[in-house]
């Protein structure tokens, strides 16, 4: 299953090395296992090919700068792909019923909006402020225009995938 949109735990910068084990597995596997790995990065197939029929990548900037352009290239129907796979952030088990209750009805409330799931990257964020932060950005952007938030809500979702390339890629060492 996606992993919730709240990740923390990599940071969105990348290590700079020139060739990590991980990425040069992820460059050697075959076609096929490249692009699921990728789909649980971005679930756009056509990022995900992209990305794939590109490699071998040289180092872990350049998988970026290109899952970057793959990403700006997405078109609205790429991007709602994406979306439909996503998880909305949530909370920890132990939050307040109240809490719980609050989020859900910001969630509903941006769906029926905006037709999609809340995304939001909270890379770099202490997990005691995700809550509020999550709730926040809900809120705001729950008075955004449809186009302002495809954009917004694009950006997020390359914020996303590149943290998620990061984990792929330093969990592939193994």
């Amino acid at each position: 299953m996606r992993q919730s949109a709240t990740r923390t735990a990599v940071p969105a910068q990348s290590s700079g090395s020139a060739h990590t084990p991980g990425l040069d597995r992820f460059n050697a596997v075959p076609p096929a296992e490249a692009e699921a790995a990728l789909l649980e990065c971005c679930g756009s197939h056509r990022w995900a090919q992209r990305l794939t029929a590109h490699r071998p990548y040289p180092d872990l900037d350049a998988l970026l700068a290109a899952a970057d352009e793959a990403g700006y290239d997405l078109s609205p129907a790429h991007l709602a792909e994406a979306l439909a796979v996503e998880v909305s952030p949530g909370l920890h088990d132990t939050a307040p019923h109240s809490a719980h209750l609050a989020l859900r009805a910001a969630h509903a409330a941006y769906e029926s909006r905006f037709g999609h799931v809340f995304v939001m990257c909270m890379d770099g964020l202490d997990p005691a402020e995700q809550p509020d932060q999550v709730l926040a950005g809900i809120r705001r952007r729950l008075g955004h225009e449809p186009d302002q938030e495809r954009v917004v809500t694009a950006d997020e979702m390359r914020r996303l995938a590149r943290g998620r390339i990061i984990e792929l890629v330093s969990d592939s060492c193994g």
